[in-house]
């Protein structure tokens, strides 16, 4: 195997920057939403409910989405495993662009900032921010109205 020539690190690196460009955005677009609408009233697919039930059915009903741990819900090779099989039941156009990176909260009651933010598939953010809308724990709209 061959290592790359610095203009193809100079790619990565460019497309590494773009997809974090996209991902804040995205996040940016989200907790704006967050702020102006009640989470439980935010449908976020054409299939939350699917998603949901799958959700509950592969992690538990006691996964507990209103603060994450990373290693413990997300990088133990428990998790890894239990994520990539999941995840990979929603492509071939289930959910659009399932796979993208995106960031997410660790702790639904506050915003986004380095400490409280974690990369992940958007499949994951789906998963997990359909959870949380469905328990009512996405109350960032009400902290924003005082």
């Amino acid at each position: 195997m061959s290592l790359p020539s610095a203009d193809e690190l100079e790619q990565l690196e460019e497309i590494e920057k773009q997809w974090a460009v996209k991902a804040m955005h995205h996040a940016e677009t989200y907790f704006s939403l967050l702020q102006a609408i009640d989470g439980s009233k935010l449908k976020l697919t054409k299939i939350d409910d699917e998603i949901f039930e799958d959700f509950k059915a592969t992690f538990g009903a006691d996964f507990p989405v209103a603060v994450l741990d990373e290693a413990r819900d997300f990088k133990s090779p428990e998790m890894k495993e239990k994520w990539r099989n999941f995840i990979n039941r929603y492509e071939g156009g289930k959910v659009t662009d399932y796979n993208f990176g995106s960031l997410l909260r660790l702790d639904a009651g506050e915003e986004y900032t380095e400490k409280n933010t974690m990369f992940v598939t958007r499949m994951q953010f789906l998963t997990i921010e359909i959870a949380r809308n469905k328990a009512g724990l996405n109350t960032v709209h009400l902290k924003s109205k005082k």
